[in-house]
């Protein structure tokens, strides 16, 4: 009760911690969202049709991996393999888009793409993704230096391949000067993967063979995403802790009167420190709940932006949600505890004629 009395006398100063506590919450939620997202996109991808993958050793990201295809049909006649297929994945101008991504990919993996509408592409032609093909109404499409015909367009749960466009290997793989970014095959039964594995790693020294899991895991880019986006998270969490720090000093120094008069009445530093805190607590839930709201709201819009074509998405978990709420927390307790401490070990005289100077 006393901690709200005071949140309504003191309004415009109150305002400006919440709107501190919001706007760092809010960047903590967004960025840790959206690269969450990303990563379970691409995790997605690579995940969803196969047990084991197969790039080039040596090579840190799939854009550069380059593995010979024909080592497809030896592929398929090792024993307890089901299928496998290959990929070229690249990005490129397209048209008047600065860039896109590119997939090619044989003739057995068409299916992983829902055809919205036209056919799946021939030599020569492409069909686009849901999000891309808003932006196009042309028969064909420029891709670099080279025009294909568009045979129809297609839809899918991932962002990334719904702001892109499909293609056979053979013209991805004249586009970018690659035989295949990577291969992925599905074993009979889980069982069998790591028999597989050992098997097609026999076959050539210069590839590097992993099971979808560990290669996700593993991959590089998703470790520079997260630390990344744990360095902005970062720079949020202590520009809101300055900001409530800032505040609460002032705070603090216009209640000096009203901390001396309480002193005088013999209330301890902990009354006056809990007070302090829980006004900041208050606040800080308050702000958690609306940057919540706030988020939920951004996130929901920003993959219908067209402009972003599906490549931007936000992925907001239950972890990510009690993370934050700690960080909230954990800022309410820091920022307000110095300003608190200061005002509580001063001698109340000293704060009544402060207060009345």
């Amino acid at each position: 009760m006393i901690s709200l009395k005071a949140l309504s006398k003191n309004r415009f100063k109150s305002l400006l911690i919440f709107s501190s506590i919001t706007i760092a919450v809010m960047a903590i939620f967004l960025i840790t969202s959206v690269s969450q997202g990303i990563i379970g996109m691409f995790s997605t991808m690579i995940k969803t049709d196969g047990d084991i993958i197969i790039t080039q050793k040596g090579i840190s990201d799939t854009f550069f991996s380059n593995v010979d295809i024909t080592l497809l049909d030896k592929i398929n006649k090792t024993q307890s393999v089901k299928s496998s297929y290959a990929m070229v994945v690249g990005a490129s101008p397209v048209g008047h888009i600065p860039i896109a991504g590119i997939y090619g990919t044989t003739k057995n993996h068409f299916g992983h793409y829902k055809l919205s509408n036209g056919k799946y592409p021939k030599s020569g032609e492409v069909m686009l993704g849901g999000n891309i093909a808003k932006q196009f109404t042309t028969p064909s499409i420029k891709i670099g230096n080279k025009l294909f015909m568009i045979s129809g367009t297609y839809s899918s749960d991932v962002g990334f391949e719904e702001g892109g466009l499909v293609m056979n290997i053979e013209d991805a793989g004249e586009l970018f000067n690659r035989s295949a970014s990577y291969i992925i095959v599905s074993s009979l039964s889980p069982d069998y993967t790591n028999k597989i594995l050992k098997s097609i790693s026999a076959l050539d020294s210069e590839i590097e063979v992993k099971t979808t899991k560990s290669f996700v895991k593993e991959y590089n880019q998703f470790k520079i995403i997260e630390n990344s986006s744990l360095v902005i998270s970062t720079l949020a969490f202590a520009m809101g802790l300055m900001g409530i720090a800032s505040v609460m000093s002032m705070i603090v120094n216009s209640r000096k009167e009203e901390f001396g008069i309480m002193r005088a009445l013999g209330k301890s530093r902990l009354f006056i420190i809990k007070n302090l805190f829980f006004e900041t607590l208050i606040m800080s839930i308050s702000a958690y709940i609306f940057a919540l709201i706030l988020s939920l709201i951004i996130l929901e819009i920003i993959p219908h932006v067209e402009t972003l074509q599906g490549y931007v998405n936000g992925s907001l978990s239950l972890s990510t949600a009690l993370y934050v709420l700690v960080s909230t927390l954990l800022m309410a307790l820091v920022g307000s505890l110095i300003p608190a401490w200061i005002a509580s070990k001063t001698d109340p005289i000293l704060l009544i004629n402060q207060g009345c100077s």
